[in-house]
Parts: C-alpha cells; sequence; structure tokens
C-alpha cells in the first residue's frame, strides 16, 4: 500500500498541478472556461491510461468521466471542477504560496482534489498496482449551482458502485462529513395592484407590504433543536417611492437533517396565503439536495475507512456540516459514500481560501488506501 512518505515525495509535483488547474479560472456560470480546465482533466485522465468521456451540456460545462476496468462493484471519485470565482479573480487574488500554505481561488474547493485524485492515480500507474476494483472518476461543471445538469450522470454512475468517494474538502481537524443537512430553496412572489402613492394610494394593493408579513412569518420556522434553518436572504420589489409595488419577491434558503422534515417546510410554504385583500402569492422551489444522514450504513463505512487509515498511521474523526454537497445525492440511493476526503484548508469562496500544503501527502495516502483496500 502506498504510503504517506511515498506521497511525500510527490509533494511538489501536486503543488505544480495544482498550481496549473487554479490558474485555468472556472466560473460555474462560464461553459467555456469550465470546458477549458476539463480538456486538462480529459487530458491528464487518458495520459494515465482512462477511457474518457465526455458528458456534453449546453447550458453548463462538460462533465468528464475517466474509467478503469469495467462492471460493477466498482468504486466512485467525486470531484467538481467549477468554483465561485468570476473571471478576473486570479488577476486580484493570484496563486502564491505563503509559509506552509498555497492560495488562489478554487484552490480548496475543490481543485486541490482535483490534483489530489491524478496524483494518487498516477502514483498506481507509476508502481504498476492498480486497485482491484474497477475506478471511475467523475468531474463535474455546475456543483456550486446546485449540480441541477450533473446530478443524473451522478446517480447513475453511484447506482453502479460498491462506494462513493466525494473529495469535498475535510473539515478543519482532518475530520471526514459523516453527516450533511439537505438543502433547499423557494421563491415567494406577492403581487399587488399598482398606484400614484400620492394622489390615489388607497386604490392601490402594496406587494412590499404582503411580502414582509412572509417574511417574518418564514423567519420564525427556524428551529435550531430540529437542525432546522430557514433564511430570507433575498429580497427585492417596486421601482419608485412614489409609485404602489405591484410585485415582490423574496428568495429563501432552507437547511434540514431529515427527509420528513424537507417535507413539513415544503408543505408550510405551498400552503401560504395572502395577508391582505387584493393581493396573491406565487411559491416556487423545494428540497434541492436530500438530507445525508449519519445512519448506521455511513458508520459501517465510516468505521472501515478508519481502520485502513490506521494502517497508514492516520486517525480520523467524524463529524457534519449544514453545507450541501454531490455526497448528498449518492446516500439516498442506499449506497456506502464517505464525504470530505480532500485536503485540509480553509477560507472556501473567500480571498482567504488556502490548502495546508502537508496535508497533501496525508490526504493522498488516504484516498489511495481506500481505493487499494476496499
Amino acid at each position: 500500500m502506498l504510503s504517506i512518505t511515498d506521497f511525500a515525495g510527490r509533494t511538489g509535483e501536486m503543488v505544480a498541478l495544482l498550481k496549473r488547474l487554479v490558474e485555468i479560472e472556472s466560473p460555474s456560470t462560464d461553459k467555456a472556461a469550465v470546458d477549458r480546465l476539463g480538456a486538462v482533466v480529459a487530458g491528464e485522465l487518458g495520459r494515465l491510461g482512462a477511457a474518457v468521456t465526455i458528458d456534453a451540456q449546453t447550458a453548463v460545462g462538460d462533465n468528464v468521466i475517466g474509467q478503469w476496468g469495467e462492471g460493477e462493484e466498482g468504486l466512485l471519485v467525486l470531484c467538481h471542477m467549477d468554483t465561485v470565482f468570476g473571471l478576473g479573480t486570479l488577476a486580484r487574488q493570484p496563486w502564491r504560496e505563503v509559509n506552509d500554505k498555497v492560495m488562489g481561488p478554487g484552490v480548496v474547493d475543490m481543485k486541490a482534489s482535483i490534483a489530489l485524485a491524478l496524483t494518487v492515480l498516477a502514483a498506481f500507474k507509476d508502481i504498476g498496482e492498480w486497485p482491484a476494483r474497477p475506478i471511475t472518476t467523475l468531474f463535474t461543471s455546475d456543483e456550486e449551482t446546485r449540480s441541477t445538469y450533473s446530478r443524473a450522470v451522478i446517480e447513475r454512475l453511484a447506482k453502479k458502485a460498491a462506494l462513493a468517494l466525494c473529495l469535498e474538502p475535510c473539515l478543519p481537524d482532518g475530520s471526514l462529513k459523516t453527516w450533511r443537512k439537505g438543502v433547499g430553496d423557494f421563491e415567494i412572489v406577492a403581487r399587488g395592484k399598482a398606484a400614484h402613492a400620492g394622489t390615489n394610494h388607497e386604490t392601490g394593493r402594496n406587494a412590499i407590504e404582503e411580502i414582509a408579513h412572509h417574511v417574518l412569518a418564514v423567519q420564525k420556522l427556524t428551529d435550531y433543536e430540529r437542525g432546522t434553518t430557514v433564511n430570507v436572504g433575498v429580497i427585492g420589489g417596486g421601482s419608485r417611492p412614489n409609485v404602489v409595488p405591484d410585485e415582490a419577491r423574496v428568495r429563501v434558503d432552507m437547511r434540514v437533517m431529515t427527509p420528513e422534515e424537507a417535507e413539513r417546510i415544503t408543505q408550510w410554504m405551498r400552503a401560504l396565503t395572502p395577508v391582505l385583500p387584493g393581493t396573491s402569492l406565487e411559491v416556487k422551489g423545494g428540497l434541492n439536495r436530500p438530507p445525508m444522514p449519519r445512519d448506521e450504513r455511513m458508520m459501517t463505512t465510516f468505521k472501515k475507512a478508519q481502520a485502513i487509515a490506521a494502517t497508514l498511521g492516520m486517525k480520523i474523526g467524524e463529524g457534519g456540516t449544514g453545507g450541501g454537497s454531490d455526497a448528498n445525492f449518492v446516500a439516498p440511493l442506499g449506497i456506502p459514500v464517505l464525504d470530505g476526503l480532500g485536503a485540509l484548508g480553509n477560507g472556501a469562496h473567500s480571498e482567504r481560501e488556502h490548502v495546508v500544503v502537508a496535508s497533501l501527502p496525508q490526504r493522498a495516502a488516504l484516498l489511495a488506501g481506500i481505493l487499494s483496500a476496499w
């Protein structure tokens, strides 16, 4: 089994590859940009002997699939290529090495994971010892925008796998993620009647006033004991101060621990009715990513990974997060999944985003160990 020491000798190689990936900007909303990164990833997979398939998309970047071996009960590695940073961010936040860290847009979420996966696969090729199970790698293009277009291919490949490995960043102490909240979003639109605010105010129906009633009610749905948060994050409406607004809207984020709680909140939203006479409401949205529960299957899977880590001299813990990932789509299928196998770092989605370089050999060895020993 490849050791931490083996990968320590490849740290420079990993950092160089990571720099190359970071310096190819790949915002989710720019298909051409994501495809530029996808072409590099596809080229690396081909160099490593993979059968490469491009899952072509029109609205977002293409997904890239690499496969070694055929058959059921294989291992699926999940990474995403897109970032939240728009084109031009790199000019303001360039790649830099600061003490024991490397920094740059998308470096931890999750280009370090792409570098880890490719380095581990290269190590297998170099020593001529591939894992016994078939391996499939999937690099998606729209994780940061809900995985709307990649969800189908994630689920299709996961259904054939014995284990899915999601290379999202680990928790700050290096722990894996054994639970994630489900994620949903809603839009509530209030409609009223426009009128001149001075000459015939009384004939108008103020949509902002109507939406204000629902903003306060929605905010009260948060229940920390249940692990439920509901947040009105965007609000808008009206055109001018002297016009009674005829439309207003809010966007709402929902995070829940269980499918039942998601259904409860969704039904509450859909049952909303107007408060003010002469107004109307429209509610759109629902659950986007199902919860990934810390159930018996998850604990069995984690304990096996923990045992593999121990053979490498590593101790790994477990935890969870309110954030969603593509692992949320795998867990409801009944497929064992491990999440948080990516690099140690922090500051995702900000100018502080960084990776701790010393973590790279450890995380690479852990990924290689799981792929080899599962």
